[in-house]
């Protein structure tokens, strides 16, 4: 009995906490460029269920356009992945409504510089 508590106990130990997988996107626009976010409020804390929003123009003289949207994990982290190489300029709008609070901060992809960036912001 004594012993069978051991090894529970043992291989509990070695199995580490799985983290909560990043929430993500594919957006399949023709691209291999990500945006990788991770959003936190004013105390260094993990926001869930931010929402993530960008317009992307792309395409010859950005006539094809497309609305894409996702929300933050438990760990504040989302991931878009399939963004056009060549693109417009694309902002992010970072928003989370906590009653009748809403928090939000913008930042700006440029992918002809940066394919696969990474941005960590903070809501105010």
């Amino acid at each position: 009995m004594v012993a069978s508590l051991i090894l529970v106990a043992a291989l509990a130990q070695q199995q580490p906490a799985k983290a909560p997988d990043v929430t993500l996107m594919k957006a399949a626009l023709g691209g291999s460029c990500s945006a990788d976010f991770t959003v936190k409020d004013a105390d260094g804390k993990a926001v869930y269920a931010a929402m993530v929003h960008v317009k992307v123009r792309y395409g010859f003289a950005g006539v094809k356009r497309a609305d894409l949207e996702v929300g933050t994990n438990s760990d504040g982290k989302a991931r878009i992945e399939g963004l056009p190489d060549k693109a417009k300029p694309m902002t992010y709008d970072i928003r989370k409504k906590d009653g009748d609070v809403e928090k939000t901060t913008e930042v700006t992809q440029y992918v002809s510089d940066t394919c696969h960036a990474t941005f960590d912001v903070v809501l105010k």
